[in-house]
């Protein structure tokens, strides 16, 4: 063609993704139904997405963050991998009560102990001490960090159901609350949208995108949603993206047998 060309070859690495998980106290509320949790739902996208990811020939591993760091599990392959990971994540206890949450610990646990460049996501409602926003920024500095909030969508609004007992997750105190007060409930959205603020702001600052995840959302069409906007970037987004749109366009389940949370 009388034009030099020079063949250039694109190595398919190995892709290593970690999922630092916050299993505190108020990550068990939820109130969509009595199954639907904030954790129901991080066990299902961990058990999802691992097994997209290593269906592909990846590597995964995890974090677990209780009141402390409880547990680590390094990064492997394979389905006895993500079989192991979701059996240690269902044998963790829910804690009826704990110091205030703060995520610092659980991501200086990750800077220290992610030696390898990885895919990390971090799964928390992020109802936490401030602070975690720096090392949240430092982890990115190293890796590919994605932060993956769980929500419920009562947290943000409260509907006009009369006198409630609202107590904390965390360190049980309770109050009572009227909801069919009007100015009330203004002042509950007004809070929640100053939280919303702030905490998107703290992701802009650390440079780490963030998603949020509803327990009324259906979870395989999220996790689409989260890969497809980041595909062209990230590869492994892009492995799961492609995965998940297979197995949902032919009914197959995303999650290994007698791996999910009904097996209990």
């Amino acid at each position: 063609m009388d034009t030099p060309y020079v063949r250039e070859y694109t190595e398919d690495r190995e892709l290593t993704a970690w999922f630092l998980l916050d299993l505190s106290p108020s990550v068990d509320f939820g109130t969509v139904d009595s199954e639907r949790q904030k954790r129901t739902v991080l066990i299902d996208f961990v058990t999802t997405l691992a097994r997209l990811l290593t269906r592909r020939g990846n590597r995964v591993g995890a974090v677990f963050y209780g009141d402390e760091v409880r547990r680590t599990i390094p990064a492997k392959g394979g389905r006895e991998q993500v079989l192991r990971l979701i059996d240690d994540l269902l044998e963790q206890p829910q804690l009826p009560s704990a110091s205030f949450t703060d995520l610092t610990p659980l991501l200086e646990t990750a800077q220290r102990a992610l030696k390898r460049r990885s895919l990390v996501f971090v799964l928390s409602d992020f109802i936490s001490a401030p602070g975690w926003e720096r090392p949240l920024s430092l982890l990115n500095r190293r890796h590919e960090v994605m932060a993956v909030r769980l929500f419920d969508p009562r947290e943000v609004e409260l509907p006009d159901v009369g006198p409630l007992i609202m107590e904390d997750a965390e360190t049980g105190e309770q109050l009572y609350v009227d909801t069919h007060d009007r100015r009330f409930r203004q002042r509950f959205e007004a809070a929640a949208r100053r939280r919303e603020e702030e905490m998107s702001a703290a992701f802009r600052r650390s440079g780490v995108e963030a998603v949020s995840l509803s327990t009324e959302e259906d979870l395989v069409r999220a996790i689409v949603r989260m890969a497809t906007l980041r595909r062209q970037r990230k590869p492994g987004y892009g492995q799961a993206a492609t995965a998940a749109r297979h197995a949902t366009a032919s009914g197959r389940s995303l999650v290994p047998a007698g791996a999910g949370t009904g097996d209990r």
